[in-house]
């Protein structure tokens, strides 16, 4: 199983965007972005994100800014935000969805950036945007030294034409939408059999969230925005539910050996 988030475009500038880009408001708004966060426990315990970006006409995937993925490009880069970027906060901070209030300022959370040509930066910070150092500390292991990686899969370099029946029945019969797909893994620490953890963090919040540029235009998704997008405000992060994410690998690899 997986948890999934069906992430949405920011809509303040959309009229502005719709028409830099030459397409419909109705174009932009067909634009499906999905992320599916798994909890993989082999080869080792991670935190598994699958992007899928489904774009529904060739004239927005003609503008995409979409770098191929290349085995030499991975590793630490700063300010992957100015291009296309796949992003995620985590945070284990206890946060009482029902009075978002009661959110405290002190809370450390984890930002992760993923460029879709293997780049990829993991940073940490104590509180709302706190440092204000650009770019932001680096996320280290716990022996204080070592900055973090993610790990990409053999996934890493898929672009298809085809995608899912429930997707193709969103889009007008008149678009060829074509799909876009990345996935990479965050090594996680296990604390218990549903309480999961990055460098002792435990992880209570998430926030999947992608950027897209489409030559000069930048479009912002995520399951909820801020007003105006703000990828760092917690009160429109959803709980993680391990549950969920677990995946039993077990019954997996039995159905696919069948």
């Amino acid at each position: 199983m997986s948890q999934t988030f069906n992430l949405c475009i920011a809509t303040e500038k959309i009229a502005d965007d719709a028409q830099q880009l030459g397409v419909s408001i109705d174009t932009l708004g067909a634009i499906q972005v999905v992320v599916h966060a798994t909890i993989m426990q082999q080869p080792q315990l991670h935190l598994q994100l699958t992007y899928q970006i489904i774009l529904p006409t060739q004239s927005l995937v003609g503008q995409l800014d979409w770098p191929t993925w290349k085995e030499v490009n991975v590793g630490f880069t700063d300010y992957l935000w100015e291009e296309s970027c796949l992003e995620c906060f985590l945070t284990g901070n206890s946060i009482n969805n029902h009075d978002m209030a009661d959110i405290s300022s002190n809370s450390t959370y984890i930002e992760v950036n993923a460029s879709p040509d293997g780049r990829y930066a993991l940073y940490q910070f104590d509180s709302y945007r706190n440092p204000t150092t650009l770019p932001p500390p680096r996320l280290l292991l716990a022996n204080g030294r070592t900055p973090a990686k993610i790990s990409w899969t053999d996934r890493a370099n898929t672009h298809v034409s085809s995608i899912n029946a429930n997707a193709s029945k969103k889009l007008s019969k008149t678009h060829t939408p074509h799909s876009f797909e990345r996935t990479f893994g965050v090594p996680l620490d296990k604390l218990s059999s549903q309480n999961f953890a990055i460098n002792n963090m435990t992880i209570e919040h998430i926030h999947p969230c992608v950027i897209l540029w489409f030559g000069e235009t930048t479009l912002y998704f995520a399951p909820t925005h801020a007003s105006p997008p703000d990828f760092h405000d917690r009160r429109y992060w959803s709980r993680f539910d391990p549950a969920t994410a677990l995946l039993n690998q077990l019954a997996s690899s039995i159905a696919t050996e069948r």
